[in-house]
């Protein structure tokens, strides 16, 4: 199979592809590729990819990655060529990620990290493409006040037996499995560490907190922060997180895992505040027991991404939320929420 394309475009493979970063990855690559997406709505929305739909260059596939799958059994692809083509470039995100649903997804959030790496992976070795893991910052394990940057030589460590090690564990596993890949059949494999990110087509009322936030301002209703007033994370916009994506993608092999998030740390009671000013709601703030999936976690230490991606987050807070409140006032208007 040929690593450059031999037609117009690139094809690339987006799983998770319907998910809230998954679409915006999407919608961004079709400016210059072909787009194979595949998602399964465990946690994502069809809404998400809507606008999508009507893009030739762009193909939905109702998958689960945890089943293995041939794209070149579905005739819907024939017009992308894979026979002759392939994939060039694989970008696996498929994994669910529902705060306040998370113990029902346990199973699937397990084998996402396992079996449906391994199908991605193996996707990537048939075509000799490029493939790309989203992995993310809980790899480091939580937040410490006395170490909260992270960089990416750190080991890091969690526990292989707690309630979230589905997901935690998880993801270091999919991580040695992207290595071990690497070495084995020596394909291009990347590894993004994302932290915590933002923007518009987040799952509302599923404990994200950053959309309902803005939901319940709109509203005139109590914004619920799951932590205490100390409770603090990093906020990175989701077009700077693709950005980045994208950047990583094209670099060189040998780089090795690359953090993506913002540096900055934010009190979260502030930006409900700030989020309350904006929309100039009466709304009040309470504070709830934490959620198991929507922890503390640490700071990202983007020097690497800097020096090597020639990356850092250019989209403002405030200018990230307008932007997000934009959105959730047209939704609001659209299904009446």
């Amino acid at each position: 199979m040929p690593i450059s394309p031999i037609f117009e475009k690139k094809n690339v493979l987006v799983t998770g592809g319907a998910g809230f970063i998954g679409s915006h990855l999407c919608e961004s690559l079709l400016d210059e590729a072909k787009v194979i997406c595949i998602d399964n709505f465990v946690t994502s929305s069809e809404s998400n990819i809507d606008r999508l739909m009507q893009n030739p260059d762009f193909e939905f596939l109702r998958l689960d990655t945890n089943e293995p799958f041939d794209l070149e059994s579905f005739p819907e692809l024939e017009r992308f060529k894979l026979r002759f083509q392939g994939i060039q470039e694989v970008y696996h995100l498929a994994c669910p990620t529902s705060a306040k649903r998370f113990d029902e997804f346990k199973l699937q959030t397990a084998l996402s990290n396992s079996v449906g790496t391994r199908h991605a992976l193996d996707i990537a070795v048939k075509y000799k493409a490029k493939f790309l893991f989203t992995s993310s910052s809980v790899i480091y394990g939580g937040r410490k006040e006395e170490h909260l940057s992270f960089r990416e030589d750190e080991i890091g460590g969690v526990s292989t037996i707690s309630p979230r090690a589905c997901y935690d564990e998880g993801k270091r596993f999919a991580e040695a499995m992207v290595a071990t890949y690497s070495q084995v059949f020596g394909i291009d494999a990347k590894i993004a560490r994302i932290f915590r990110t933002y923007g518009p087509r987040m799952k509302l009322f599923d404990g994200q907190m950053i959309p309902d936030f803005i939901t319940d301002a709109l509203d005139g209703k109590e914004l619920v922060i799951y932590g205490d007033e100390s409770f603090k994370t990093s906020l990175c916009f989701v077009s700077d997180i693709v950005d980045g994506l994208k950047r990583l993608m094209q670099a060189p092999a040998d780089i090795g895992p690359v953090n993506l998030g913002s540096d900055q740390d934010f009190l979260l009671a502030d930006v409900a505040k700030k989020i309350i000013a904006m929309v100039n709601s009466s709304s009040e703030i309470k504070h709830e027991p934490p959620l198991l999936f929507m922890t503390e976690l640490g700071l990202p230490d983007i020097t690497k991404a800097k020096e090597r991606l020639d990356w850092i987050p250019l989209v403002r807070l405030e200018e990230g939320l307008q932007k997000t409140i934009d959105f959730s006032r047209v939704q609001k208007g659209l299904v009446g929420i």
